[in-house]
């Protein structure tokens, strides 16, 4: 409960990022999800955005909400994207994906100006790893990526459904679960990963995020990239 109670300090906390007129990026999983509801109020009080969903869950809710949305047919570029991180380091790399989003998330995330990411406190690390690194896979290449980062020193696990079944994301791909342990160099394993053909996207978000709205005791940290 602790927890949920941060969450909606931290999504309250980006309201302040977000202006009238903008195209906001609204992005997936708890925090993203109460972020998405507080914009719903504002937006039904006046406020007058269009928002591209990092995900259909999110776009179902937006719809639900009243959120005007947009598409990369119509526009090519964000003002501010909100979104949540499974996990955050002292230099803002991310890891993303528990909700199985980071594709889309990682899009949305390059076509933003401004990338605010919301989290309670159990998200801050000193070095990313506690989470796994979650990788969106084409089915042709799965068993050869898995060897492949398995070779990397990883424990791989292909992610799946309440019913037990390979879980889908929503371009209908695979999702392995790459358990790293520590990383101490983020950007040489994004790039590493990035080079393997088949694999579609990974959770590591690397100098993506603009600022990280941490909510600790009711408080709201602020933490910004430098360089």
């Amino acid at each position: 409960m602790a927890n949920e109670a941060e969450k909606e300090v931290a999504a309250r906390a980006s309201l302040k990022y977000i202006r009238d007129g903008q195209v906001v990026g609204l992005g997936t999983g708890s925090t993203a999800t109460i972020a998405i509801r507080l914009i719903g109020e504002r937006v039904r009080a006046g406020l007058n955005i269009r928002g591209i969903p990092t995900s259909i869950a999110s776009r179902d809710l937006a719809t639900q909400l009243g959120i005007p949305l947009t598409s990369f047919e119509e526009v090519q570029e964000i003002d501010v994207t909100i979104d949540g991180a499974d996990e955050f380091d002292p230099a803002l790399n991310l890891i993303k994906g528990g909700g199985g989003a980071m594709l889309r998330e990682k899009i949305v995330a390059s076509a933003s100006k401004q990338l605010v990411i919301v989290t309670d406190s159990s998200k801050q690390a000193p070095i990313l790893g506690r989470f796994p690194v979650p990788v969106e896979v084409i089915g042709f290449a799965e068993a050869l990526i898995a060897k492949k980062i398995s070779d990397l020193g990883a424990r791989v696990v292909q992610r799946q459904d309440k019913a037990g079944q390979p879980y889908l994301t929503d371009e209908n791909h695979h999702i392995l679960d790459c358990h790293f342990g520590q990383i101490p160099d983020p950007p040489a394993l994004a790039r590493v990963l990035s080079e393997m053909p088949g694999l579609v996207e990974h959770g590591l978000f690397v100098r993506m995020a603009s600022v990280v709205l941490m909510a600790k005791a009711g408080a709201v940290e602020e933490f910004r990239r430098t360089g």
